[in-house]
C-alpha cells in the first residue's frame, strides 16, 4: 500500500520486543498511520535470575510506543498458544515427525486470533516485522520474498489465508537489516542494537533434547547400522531424532560419521548410516497434504506446474514438478533432496512470489532402498 494511502488508518502493530516491529511503528507512524501497538505474550519462561522474559520483553515495547508517542496494549495468548501450538508439536514428536512451531504460531496465533483482536480494536490493518512483502493483483494480495535474501521469512508465511493477507501489512519487508538498524538509530530507539531472537520460538536458543526431555518421556532404544543390522549403539527415544541428523547421537568409531537416516516408532529403532552423502539420506520425491494456496491458481487439478520448492527454512530453494493428485501435492524434484523430513514445511515459490505451502506427508522411496545414486547438482 502506497504511503498516502495509510493516513488517517488505524494500523495495529505487533510490537514483540525486536528491533524489526519497533521499526514497523516508527515507518507507519511517518507516513501518517494512526499506530497502536500491541504485544503478545504466548509462553511463559523465566531466565538465569528468574525472570519473566516476556515481561522484561513489554519493558521494550514501552520503551518504543513511549519515543514514538503511540498507545500500547498487551495480550496473553498463553493458553491458546499451548493448546493450538505447543500440544501439537509434541503430539508430532510422539509420533515420530518433526513439525515446525513457528508456522503453526503464524497460522493459529499471530494470523488468527491475534489478528482477531487487531480487528476488535478497530484497526483496518495488522502489521508485523516479518521480511516479506505482499502485492497487490488487481482484487488480490500475493505473497512476495523480502527484499534481503538473507533475511526473507515469507517461508514462514505461507499458511496465512487470503482474507488475513489482504489486511495485513509488512513496512519492512522492502529494507535490508542494515537499514532497518539505522532507521531504528533515527529515531533513537532502544531497540536499535538489540541482538535478533534466534531458534523456535518458545526454545531460544538452549539445547532442544534437554528441552523436549520436560515433556516426553525418554525411552531407551538401539541405533542400527542400516546397511548391516548390527546395533552400534543406545540412545534416549527415537522421538528425539531428526532425518539427517549428526550431532548428538554419540556413536563413533572409524570411518565417516554417522546420520540419521530413518526411524521406527513402534519398535523404538533409530536407523543410521555413515557418510554425508549415503544414499538412504536422499529422495527424489515427496507428497504435501494440508496445502495453503495462496491468492494464484496456477495449482490446479490437472497438468503439472514448475516451480522451486523450500523445504525447510534455511535451505535453497530446488526445482521441481508440482502436481494436484486426491487433494494433496506431488512434488517430484530434479536433483535428489537430502533428509526430507515428514511433518516439516515444504512452500513452494514462483519467481518472488510465494504459492503457499504445506506440510509433508511422506517421502517416495529412498536412493538407497531403489539401488540408485543420487542425482546430485
Amino acid at each position: 500500500m502506497e504511503s498516502s494511502n495509510l493516513k488517517g488508518k488505524k494500523v495495529v502493530v505487533g510490537l514483540s520486543g525486536g528491533v524489526d516491529s519497533s521499526v514497523c511503528a516508527a515507518i507507519l507512524k511517518e507516513q501518517g498511520a494512526e499506530v497502536i501497538g500491541l504485544f503478545m505474550k504466548n509462553w511463559e519462561e523465566t531466565d538465569e535470575r528468574g525472570d519473566c522474559i516476556a515481561s522484561k520483553e513489554y519493558e521494550d515495547v514501552i520503551k518504543v510506543c513511549e519515543k514514538l508517542d503511540i498507545p500500547y496494549y498487551s495480550v496473553d495468548f498463553v493458553e491458546e498458544y499451548r493448546k493450538n501450538v505447543f500440544n501439537d508439536f509434541l503430539e508430532g514428536y510422539k509420533k515420530g515427525i518433526t513439525p515446525n512451531p513457528d508456522i503453526l504460531c503464524n497460522r493459529e496465533i499471530k494470523f488468527k486470533v491475534f489478528f482477531d483482536q487487531a480487528m476488535a480494536l478497530g484497526a483496518d490493518f495488522l502489521a508485523t516485522g516479518h521480511y516479506c512483502q505482499v502485492q497487490k493483483d488487481g482484487d488480490r494480495h500475493s505473497l512476495l520474498k523480502g527484499a534481503d535474501d538473507n533475511k526473507d521469512q515469507s517461508y514462514f508465511l505461507a499458511a496465512i489465508n487470503d482474507e488475513v493477507l489482504d489486511r495485513v501489512l509488512f513496512p519492512i519487508g522492502g529494507l535490508l537489516k542494515p537499514e532497518v538498524r539505522e532507521i531504528a538509530q533515527k529515531y533513537d530507539l532502544s531497540t536499535a542494537q538489540k541482538k535478533d531472537s534466534t531458534g523456535i520460538c518458545f526454545i531460544g536458543e538452549r539445547k532442544f533434547r534437554p528441552f523436549l526431555s520436560q515433556f516426553l518421556t525418554p525411552k531407551k532404544g538401539n541405533f542400527v547400522d542400516l546397511e548391516s543390522g548390527e546395533v552400534v549403539g543406545e540412545h534416549t527415544g527415537s522421538h528425539f531424532y531428526t532425518i539427517g541428523q549428526r550431532k548428538g547421537l554419540g556413536l563413533g568409531g572409524e570411518g565417516e560419521p554417522w546420520f540419521v537416516t530413518s526411524k521406527c516408532t513402534e519398535s523404538n529403532i533409530v536407523y543410521v548410516a555413515r557418510g554425508t552423502e549415503h544414499p538412504s539420506l536422499f529422495v527424489n520425491s515427496c507428497t504435501v497434504m494440508e496445502f495453503n494456496q495462496i491468492n494464484s491458481d496456477i495449482l490446479c487439478a490437472s497438468g503439472e506446474v514448475e516451480c522451486f520448492a523450500k523445504l525447510r527454512y534455511r535451505q535453497k530453494e530446488v526445482p521441481c514438478v508440482a502436481k494436484v493428485v486426491d487433494g494433496e501435492i506431488e512434488l517430484t524434484f530434479k536433483h535428489s533432496q537430502r533428509a526430507v523430513t515428514i511433518g516439516q514445511t515444504a512452500v513452494l515459490y514462483h519467481g518472488q512470489k510465494c504459492l503457499g505451502g504445506g506440510f509433508i506427508k511422506s517421502t517416495g522411496p529412498t536412493c538407497f532402498d531403489k539401488g540408485i545414486p543420487p542425482v546430485l547438482p
